[in-house]
């Protein structure tokens, strides 16, 4: 189906995924994979948002992005649960966008609505391929879930990849910039600013990996290979 998307991250509320996978979400595109966002709630109230101004960023954001699709479950906000009715409204994303790899927020956080869309996620996924259903949609199973760090704590979970955003990261700083309201108004101009620690937090995964930039993702399952070519690194430790 033309329709079927490569890639869909699943966001707790607008702006997580770009301060998360950004870079990621630029370089899939470039690679010509379909990508889209499901975002769970509509991130209000904020100190300096309102409903109508995440619209606005969250469309600019996209079009930076150049995403294929994107839209907002508009469950509430500060209130999310893994609850039976969330869990059936996101299956039926899942089965209408039947995307290829899944991505989700990491599990363990101290904002409660980032923890349970990581469940909410899981559940949501082994919903979606359920049969003798009303849920729209064919039953699908989608095939691969990883995990993003979106995550508050100050803890440093080992990742099971790092993906390389060292081509990405001006654009991936730009899509953020977008989201004025969370990432510029109010906020402190002095070093480091909300947007540096983002950068760095980047420049650090890279230094992992022996790159410029990069963004951590968790596997729950084994991640497969069929060569070590991708492995290989042209640049010097």
């Amino acid at each position: 189906m033309d329709s079927d998307l490569d890639i869909l991250i699943v966001a707790p509320h607008p702006d997580d995924a770009e301060i998360s996978i950004g870079g990621t979400i630029l370089a899939c595109k470039q690679q010509g994979l379909r990508v889209g966002v499901i975002e769970l709630t509509n991130g209000e109230p904020t100190p300096y948002g309102s409903p109508e101004i995440r619209v606005k960023e969250t469309a600019a954001a996209t079009e930076v992005l150049d995403l294929d699709w994107r839209q907002s479950l508009g469950l509430k906000n500060r209130s999310l649960e893994s609850s039976l009715d969330a869990r059936r409204e996101l299956a039926v994303v899942f089965r209408l966008q039947r995307p290829k790899i899944i991505l989700a927020p990491y599990w363990e956080d101290v904002h409660p609505d980032h923890v349970a869309a990581s469940h909410l996620t899981d559940a949501a996924r082994f919903w979606a391929k359920l049969s003798k259903t009303d849920m729209p949609g064919e039953p699908y199973w989608p095939p691969q879930i990883y995990y993003f760090w979106s995550i508050h704590l100050r803890n440093h979970p080992k990742p099971s990849f790092v993906f390389d955003i060292s081509d990405q990261i001006d654009l991936k700083m730009q899509a953020i910039r977008c989201y004025e309201s969370q990432m510029l108004t109010g906020k402190s101009t002095e070093h480091p600013t909300v947007l540096d620690d983002i950068k760095d937090r980047a420049r650090y995964w890279g230094w992992t990996i022996h790159r410029g930039y990069g963004e951590p993702f968790a596997s729950r399952e084994e991640v497969g290979l069929e060569s070590f070519l991708p492995l290989l690194s042209t640049k010097k430790p």
